[in-house]
């Protein structure tokens, strides 16, 4: 017996190999295997066992996973998805190096994996509105001001909490003053002993002020940089090995030898005391080198807020206030108490609060904090408008249509978010190489003090100590696995600022190597706004107000941006309705119905062929009149018969040949793959200088090019905004959606252009071959650093220039090496795409 079952909560192979060890012990399960990509787990077993037993085992084995039958995770993961905390200060947290995959904590604190600090998610509220509150008695909390209903004073604004992000930071820079202030005094000390009459031993001699470096160091231990040593046994205890196990080990055996060398002078041997007689301490080295990488976590706390500028900068667009018009009257109400199809009034120089349509009035507004295109753009009436844009210099009124986290602000929020914690396939290298670092590095260590130890210049032990000290420091494991995800925080958010949304990390790594663009005709390069040029018939018997009475009648039915068209044009001419039945759409060929007890059919030849009604050879020459011109045309047949049809014109984009002359320029061979007919798709093919083309293309043939591209070795995108163009988008190497498209185009792409045009693709591939770039410089900049500065910690160069490297310096370099990675990353928000 076997069976299926849908596992959530992993996020790594770790994950995996848990969850599939703890069913196999299941008593009467045979075997068990358990796929990450799939999530999901297939059982054999002697006989039936309930599934509360899976779920009772793998909650007594502490794990935070949940079983349940395949096929019903997805509402599962929606549940999940609306438990999860949103808003300052209270947000999902998770790590920057991205150990767990895209896994959130609920609250701050630290990777269970790196022990780095988890970063917190920043968030639309939700509730974006003002609170405000009594001054003399906080505990009252309204949404709108107001007297105070305990002592009748007037509320005030209430400060915002500060973010989680900034609470670390505080804590970290209290923590590195207290630390600086006793390390100081601690290293004026030691480095007085290098002077050759030193005022201090006139004070006191040099045991007396080793107690007094000992006291000062107590503060610093185990108070400022404690939770190092709390990282470094958390990461021992799981091994989980990390850049705190180094720090860990190195600071500690140098604090606990100078302890160990007052308590217990006589174990040493001479060569490890000082001519006082008193054993050489640490305690600087110890104190100073822990200062000197909290100093690195307090720069690097202030880095990692900058690397999400991008998404509070579209979080401040959020506003908190509108006016909903009310029986006739402007009532100004907070964001989260207007309701879908409430009344809204923009006024001139105000953020439009939600997404909706323009009911009464025309303005500009400028859309360029979601597009990246600083012109702004005329808005009439029937015009889409989006929540957070800023209104122009007229008053309009517009109807609420999508709200909350709905709203495309919202879902560019939460596309960054998701896009920022994803891992990109270069990673992988970093994490293999991680995996193996800290354990080759405290090999490293112990044979530098072995070699030092047996061939070291005297004092050999001192040597040995002090550059096997000095190699675990410098080693940086944190520099390379941060290499790739702050470079793809950074550049998600570029491209959400210029209207390029990224769903994943993958998206730009493969963006970064496509040779290859498909793309479609409607609504891709033309402006997916077709208009009837004319209606046509073809039969004496029948007017063209009848056909057009037909193809409105039919078209009544469908969602199809070209019945859009006909709608509206017959509308203006008051065509009648007629009652249908049967209404059914035929993807990429057209629609039909039963309209007053005939089968009607409207569409390309391929649906004249599906009802199977033949188009002459007079027909066709009458249609290529226009189809020579760039423009659709569509038959109309009633029965068996053709009787008339429809030419459709849709305007090429003005950006269309400017992007797709850029693309070429880059060596990317153009496709265009469109459902039309030959004679149309080879006149805008002209026009656009297009090499290649195929014409007629239902959604299946799009995907066999796709498919037939990628086997000659090609990588492929794809770029379209339709229903027929999504298997298309999903079966190629990178899937780009047009954001003016369909719902179920853009949930199969991976990248989403929210101005629809080419010239979106042209910046998503400089995004990508810049995002590329830097992450090359940060692998390279923290493989060369732990490549060169772990020998030379090590003492190589000692036999030939006499050099050797202090714990301290050490220390320094490795605090900078993370924060030196960060700030190449950053460098990414001020490029041109």
């Amino acid at each position: 017996m076997k069976h299926t079952y849908h596992i959530h909560g992993m996020t790594c192979n770790g994950c995996r190999s848990h969850v599939e060890e703890t069913l196999s012990k299941v008593e009467g399960v045979l075997k068990a295997s358990v796929d990450l990509e799939t999530a999901e787990a297939t059982i054999e077993m002697e006989s039936h066992i309930p599934m509360e037993t899976f779920q009772e085992a793998l909650k007594k084995d502490g794990g935070s996973y949940s079983i349940h039958k395949s096929g019903e995770h997805h509402q599962h993961s929606e549940a999940k998805k609306e438990e999860k905390p949103k808003g300052k200060g209270t947000g999902t947290f998770y790590c920057p190096m991205h150990c767990e995959g895209d896994k959130t904590y609920d609250k701050a604190g630290d990777c269970p994996v790196c022990g780095m600090d988890l970063v917190e998610e920043q968030n639309l509220s939700t509730s974006s509105s003002e609170q405000w509150t009594c001054p003399m008695h906080p505990e009252v909390a309204k949404d709108e001001a107001g007297a105070c209903p305990i002592c009748g004073m007037d509320l005030i604004p209430m400060q915002p909490d500060i973010s989680a992000e900034e609470k670390t930071y505080k804590k970290l820079l209290k923590k590195f003053w207290i630390a600086l202030a006793f390390t100081l005094p601690i290293f004026l000390i030691a480095m007085s002993e290098m002077l050759s009459n030193n005022p201090l031993y006139d004070v006191m001699e040099q045991k007396k002020w080793n107690w007094i470096q000992f006291g000062l160091s107590i503060p610093v231990v185990f108070y400022a940089t404690w939770m190092f040593f709390e990282r470094a046994f958390k990461s021992i205890k799981t091994w989980n090995l990390n850049m705190f196990t180094l720090i860990g080990i190195g600071s500690s055996v140098a604090w606990l030898f100078s302890v160990f060398g007052m308590f217990f002078p006589d174990v040493f041997p001479e060569q490890f005391k000082t001519e006082s007689g008193a054993v050489h301490v640490y305690f600087e080295a110890a104190t100073v080198i822990l200062t000197l990488v909290l100093m690195g976590q307090l720069l690097e706390a202030r880095a990692h807020s900058k690397t999400n500028a991008a998404v509070k900068e579209l979080l401040k667009l959020a506003p908190s206030k509108a006016i909903k018009i009310v029986d006739g009257q402007e009532v100004e109400v907070s964001i989260d108490k207007i309701e879908l199809n409430d009344i809204l009034k923009v006024k001139p120089g105000d953020k439009i609060p939600v997404d909706g349509v323009i009911t009464d009035g025309d303005t500009t507004i400028d859309e360029s904090m979601i597009t990246g295109e600083p012109i702004p753009v005329n808005k009439e009436k029937g015009d889409n408008v989006s929540s957070g844009t800023i209104n122009g210099n007229q008053s309009f009124l517009m109807k609420a249509e999508k709200i909350g986290s709905d709203t495309l602000l919202s879902q560019i929020i939460h596309m960054v978010n998701d896009a920022s914690r994803s891992r990109a396939p270069i990673q992988n290298l970093a994490d293999k190489v991680s995996g193996y670092f800290v354990p080759v590095v405290v090999i490293i260590s112990v044979i530098t003090f072995v070699v030092w130890a047996i061939w070291g210049p005297e004092p050999v032990y001192v040597y040995a100590f002090v550059n096997a000290i000095a190699v675990l420091i410098i080693a940086c494991p944190c520099a390379l696995g941060l290499a790739t995800p702050m470079s793809v925080m950074v550049g998600v958010g570029k491209g959400a600022q210029n209207g390029v949304l990224i769903k994943n990390a993958e998206a730009l790594e493969k963006m970064d190597k496509v040779d290859t663009l498909i793309i479609d005709k409607t609504g891709t390069i033309t402006e997916g706004k077709p208009t009837v040029d004319k209606i046509g018939a073809f039969k004496d018997d029948l007017s063209e107000s009848e056909v057009l009475e037909y193809i409105v009648s039919l078209n009544s039915n469908s969602e199809h941006p070209l019945a859009e068209a006909t709608l509206k044009y017959g509308k203006e001419q008051n065509a009648k309705i007629l009652k249908s039945e049967d209404f059914s759409a035929v993807t990429g060929k057209g629609v039909e119905a039963i309209i007053e007890g005939e089968k009607v059919a409207l569409g390309n030849p391929k649906m004249m062929d599906y009802a199977k009604a033949e188009i002459t050879p007079e027909m066709e020459e009458e249609a290529k009149t226009y189809q020579k011109q760039g423009k659709t045309v569509s038959y109309l047949a009633v029965g068996n018969t053709v009787v008339g049809y429809v030419v459709i014109a849709d305007k090429i984009k003005e950006t269309s040949a400017k992007a797709i002359k850029e693309l070429q320029g880059k060596g990317i061979a153009v496709i265009m793959l469109t459902g039309d007919n030959h004679d149309t798709a080879q006149a805008v093919a002209s026009e656009l200088n297009l090499e290649a083309f195929k014409a007629s293309m239902l959604p299946e043939d799009k995907l066999k090019e796709v498919e037939k591209l990628q086997k000659q070795g090609k990588v492929v995108a794809m770029a379209g905004d339709g229903i027929n163009d999504a298997p298309a988008l999903a079966k190629s190497d990178v899937g780009i959606a047009m954001g003016t498209g369909t719902d179920v185009a853009i949930e199969s792409a991976m990248i989403t252009l929210v101005k629809g045009d080419l010239h979106g693709i042209v910046k998503a591939r400089n995004l990508g071959d810049s995002v590329m770039k830097n992450i090359k410089q940060n692998l390279f900049f923290a493989l060369i650093y732990n490549t060169l500065g772990i020998p030379i910690a090590a003492g190589v160069l000692f036999p030939f220039f006499g050099i050797l490297l202090s714990p301290m310096i050490a220390a320094l370099a490795m605090s900078f090496s993370s924060v030196s990675v960060i700030a190449n990353a950053l460098r990414l928000r001020n490029i041109k795409i």
